[in-house]
């Protein structure tokens, strides 16, 4: 498991046990290499941060937000989360715990142009 330490680990198997009915409906179009043959983890760290799902060949990060992402304090800490990863050489795609439950086929389609 790429040397993981054992906080991190059982933190990232903790985080996919309580996933929100929208990450559990996204993963099941990003795992196995199912969308357009890229394989993605899920609630992997980079740094002091465990991200949503991530595809490591293209440095590509996924977001799904909920309505905890919209107060200030949040975007505050979205930005500074944002800003380090960047920094790494990631691209990140936020999308929202709406726009998966209820336009799947449209967030698919975003995430693919970001792949190409």
């Amino acid at each position: 498991m790429r040397g993981a330490r054992y906080f991190e680990s059982s933190r990232s198997h903790e985080l996919r046990s309580a996933a929100p009915p929208a990450e559990q409906k996204l993963w099941s179009k990003l795992r196995g290499r199912r969308l357009s043959g890229f394989k993605f983890v899920r609630q992997d760290n980079i740094g002091p941060y465990f991200i949503d799902f991530l595809c490591r060949e293209k440095a590509l990060i996924i977001e799904v937000d909920g309505a905890t992402h919209s107060t200030e304090d949040e975007i505050v800490s979205d930005r500074r989360r944002e800003s380090l990863l960047r920094e790494r050489g990631f691209q990140i795609v936020r999308v929202t715990n709406d726009d998966v439950l209820n336009n799947l086929d449209g967030v698919c389609e975003t995430i693919r142009s970001a792949l190409a």
